[in-house]
C-alpha cells in the first residue's frame, strides 16, 4: 500500500507532530508499506533519521507567505518558486518564523483552510502534479493535521484516492487566533472531503468529533507511539537526592511556571533534602523571555542553584536526561491531545505526575505509570510531588508498570499497524 504523508516542518526546532509522523512513516516502511513523507513549509527537524529522504518540499514557507501578501507571487514562474524553496533559504527564514503577527498568522491559516479558493492554490496544483506521476501515485493521502484539511477537496478530486486527516492538537492553536471562528467554519466545510479522521487519544477524538460536528464512527483512535531504541531506565536506579523533571516546550501553555512555583514551595518547606529541578525541551527565540523570567523567579526565591535548564537536547542527550529523573511533570494548562513526553518518560522507567485533564487521565489509566493532580494549581502540584517522592518504592513500581505498557501498546510499530488498518478499511 502506497501511503503519502504530508507534514509541515519547523526548520530549526523539534516538533512533536513532526517526530510522530517521521516515526510513523519509518515504521510503515518496516511493515512493508510504500510510505512517503513529504515535507511542507520548512524542512523537517527531527531527533532520529529523517524519513523524508529525497522527497521534494511543497508549500515552501517563503512562497506561501509571499503569495498571501502579494498577488504577483501567485503567478510567478516555476524557476523563481524553485529558488525560493531552496533548503538553505528556508532554513534562514525559519529563524524569523516567530516574527509573523497574530493577524498575519490568522489570515494565512484561513487562506490555507480555503484550499483552492485561498491564495496558495498554485501550491496545491504543484503537489497534485507530483502525485499524479505514475511512480508517485498514492493509494491513500494522509494529512498531518486538521490545519491542512483545505487540501482535501482538490486531492480527492484530482487523484481519486481517499484522503485521511490526522488530528494533533489543532483546537488550542485555532482558539488562540484572532477571528478563530472563521477558521473553524472553514474546517467544518471540508470534512465531507475526508474519508476518515485519526486522533491520538479517545479524549481528543471526542473533542474534535463535537467541534467539527462529525459522526463518532468517522473518528478513529490510534495511539501515538515512539521508536524505543535508546530508551532504558537508569542502571543505578532512581537518583538520590531526587530530581523532578520537565520535558516539553518551555512555554506558558505547558505549565512550566506552575512547576517552577511548585518546586519553590517544596524547597521552601525543606522536607526533601537536596531536591533538584531539571528542565529540558524545545526553546525558541520567543520563549527566551518567558524562561528568563522563570530563572529570575528561582533566583529571587534562592532556588537557582537547584534548578537547571537544558534546551533543545538531541535524542541521545534527551534519553540520558530522562535517566536522571525521579519523576516527570508537565502541568499543561490546556487539554493536551496526547503528549509524546508521556511515553518517552515511561519508556525510560520514569513515572509521571500530570494534571487531571486532557488526554492525561486516559494515558495514566492505560499505563498505570503515574499520578493525577488538580490542574493549574502550584500548591496542589507541590503537595502531590512531595507525597510521591516520599514513597520512592511506589514511584519505582509505577515506572516499571508504565514502561511495560509502553513496550506493549505505545511503540511506533503498534502505531503503524493501527494506522495501516485504518488505511486498508478506506480502500
Amino acid at each position: 500500500m502506497r501511503i503519502v504523508q504530508l507534514t509541515p516542518g519547523t526548520g530549526n526546532f523539534y516538533c512533536g507532530a513532526c517526530m510522530r509522523d517521521n516515526a510513523l512513516v519509518s515504521a510503515l516502511r518496516k511493515l512493508g508499506h510504500d510510505a512517503v513523507l513529504l515535507p511542507m513549509y520548512l524542512p523537517h527537524f527531527v531527533d532520529e533519521e529523517s524519513a523524508t529522504g529525497n522527497a521534494p518540499l511543497f508549500f515552501g514557507g517563503i512562497n506561501v507567505y509571499l503569495q498571501q501578501k502579494l498577488a504577483l507571487f501567485r503567478r510567478t514562474p516555476e524557476w523563481l518558486d524553485h529558488w525560493l524553496d531552496a533548503p538553505a533559504l528556508l532554513q534562514r527564514a525559519a529563524a524569523y518564523a516567530g516574527m509573523t503577527s497574530a493577524r498575519d498568522l490568522s489570515e494565512l491559516t484561513l487562506s490555507m483552510l480555503l484550499g483552492e479558493n485561498g491564495r496558495q492554490g498554485k501550491e496545491i496544483e504543484k503537489v497534485i502534479a507530483w502525485l499524479s506521476l505514475a511512480e508517485n501515485r498514492p493509494d491513500v493521502v494522509s494529512l498531518s493535521n486538521g490545519l491542512l484539511i483545505g487540501l482535501a477537496h482538490r486531492l480527492k478530486e484530482a487523484l481519486g484516492v481517499p484522503v485521511l486527516c490526522n488530528l494533533q492538537g489543532e483546537d488550542s492553536f485555532l482558539d488562540a487566533l484572532p477571528g478563530s471562528e472563521l477558521c473553524w467554519q472553514a474546517i467544518r466545510k471540508c470534512t465531507d472531503d475526508v474519508a476518515s479522521f485519526v486522533a491520538p487519544s479517545r479524549y481528543y477524538a471526542d473533542v474534535m468529533q463535537k467541534r467539527l460536528g462529525l459522526a463518532p464512527e468517522r473518528v478513529e483512535v490510534v495511539y501515538n507511539g515512539i521508536n524505543l531504541e535508546g530508551y532504558a531506565p537508569a542502571v543505578s536506579g532512581p537518583p538520590n537526592p531526587p530530581v523532578i523533571g520537565y520535558l516539553a516546550r518551555m512555554h506558558p501553555s505547558k505549565g512550566l511556571d506552575v512547576l517552577v512555583e511548585a518546586f519553590i514551595q517544596l524547597k521552601t518547606r525543606g522536607r526533601i533534602n537536596g531536591l533538584r529541578l531539571q528542565v529540558a525541551g524545545m526553546q525558541t527565540e520567543e520563549d527566551k523571555v518567558y524562561v528568563n523570567r522563570l530563572r529570575e523567579r528561582l533566583r529571587a526565591a534562592g532556588c537557582a542553584e537547584s534548578a537547571e535548564f537544558l534546551p533543545n537536547l538531541d535524542r541521545p542527550a534527551k534519553q540520558e536526561f530522562l535517566r536522571t529523573l525521579s519523576v516527570l511533570s508537565v502541568p499543561a494548562t490546556y487539554g493536551e491531545s496526547f503528549g509524546l513526553y508521556v511515553v518517552e518518560s515511561l519508556a525510560s522507567g520514569v513515572p509521571l505526575l500530570q494534571p487531571a485533564h486532557g488526554a492525561f487521565p486516559e494515558l495514566i489509566e492505560a499505563t498505570g505509570g503515574g499520578i493525577l493532580c488538580k490542574p493549574g494549581d502550584p500548591e496542589a502540584l507541590a503537595v502531590a510531588l512531595e507525597k510521591a517522592l516520599a514513597d520512592p518504592a511506589a514511584l519505582a513500581a509505577m515506572g516499571r508498570c508504565g514502561m511495560q505498557a509502553v513496550r506493549e501498546r505505545f511503540t511506533s510499530e503498534t502505531m503503524a499497524r493501527g494506522f495501516a488498518e485504518v488505511c486498508k478499511r478506506l480502500l
